[in-house]
């Protein structure tokens, strides 16, 4: 018996002429922030996404994601995707025709303010402010490279944003995908629950996070610290901030300098505790 597809609130209608073959089968929800994902590998997903917070609200139609196939847009009967690199060189390169075709069935239920994001390790670094950016987008497409990377004509010609996770290199764009949808839908109201937890987090405010603790008080001689058991919540406050301002300016000098700027406050001064 085939599995019905489930699908969550109000559905957007919309008449398209692409082959029944390149549409994707899940039904849009109603201005509902959605993920799109260009990709040779749709089966990857949702993968640890359909897991936790991030799965329920997705059951929930809190948000939404879609996965197209690159490989029926491909060429020939063998339906290729990728050529060799012009000019010479190792491995292969996604071709510009069959990526533009793939954009542009994507383009045709993108609404409103919809970035276009290609995983690629020389773009721009994600961090908290990016993904606060895109979570308060309509929605986005995530390009996924593979081989060599894409053909560049591509990036210009839809003037893709280029994201990376760091300067590391992956098989392929898949994981990254995945780490940029879980750090932005988390910031979509409701995802959470509580909305509020998400401003004391690493990154939030521009410093690290405090370190956390819970139950039991002592484990191998280890003992929560005592403000913490106080119930004085303004001296907890305090030491909290101080713990993160600690743990920033050893960790990350980086962001720790960047944050004494914006703040007015000497790099060096270390807060009592």
């Amino acid at each position: 018996m085939t599995e019905k597809l489930r699908s969550h609130g109000r559905k957007a209608i919309r008449q398209t002429f692409t082959p029944r073959e390149l549409m994707t089968p899940t039904p849009e929800l109603a201005g509902v922030w959605r993920a799109q994902i260009l990709t040779l590998f749709p089966d990857a997903f949702p993968g640890v996404l359909g897991a936790s917070l991030t799965g329920k609200a997705l059951q929930e139609g809190l948000w939404q994601m879609d996965t197209i196939d690159l490989r029926p847009f491909g060429e020939t009967k063998h339906r290729n995707v990728d050529d060799t690199p012009a000019g010479g060189g190792a491995g292969m390169v996604l071709r510009a025709d069959v990526l533009g075709k793939a954009l542009d069935t994507a383009a045709e239920s993108a609404r409103g303010n919809w970035p276009v994001v290609y995983l690629s390790p020389r773009g721009k670094p994600m961090d908290q402010a990016m993904a606060r950016r895109f979570s308060q987008c309509d929605g986005i497409t995530l390009l996924c490279g593979r081989f060599e990377g894409v053909d560049e004509r591509v990036i210009e010609e839809y003037n893709i944003e280029e994201v990376s996770l760091g300067d590391f290199i992956l098989t392929g764009g898949e994981i990254a995908a995945q780490a940029l949808i879980d750090a932005t839908v988390r910031l979509i109201p409701r995802v959470l629950g509580n909305y509020e937890s998400t401003e004391d987090e690493s990154f939030s405010n521009g410093l690290l996070e405090h370190p956390q603790y819970t139950k039991p008080a002592t484990w191998k001689g280890r003992v929560i610290p005592e403000v913490l058991l106080s119930g004085h919540h303004a001296k907890i406050s305090t030491w909290r901030q101080a713990m993160a301002e600690r743990l920033t300016k050893t960790r990350r000098p980086d962001l720790w300098r960047a944050w004494c700027a914006v703040h007015n406050r000497d790099p060096n001064e270390d807060r009592e505790l």
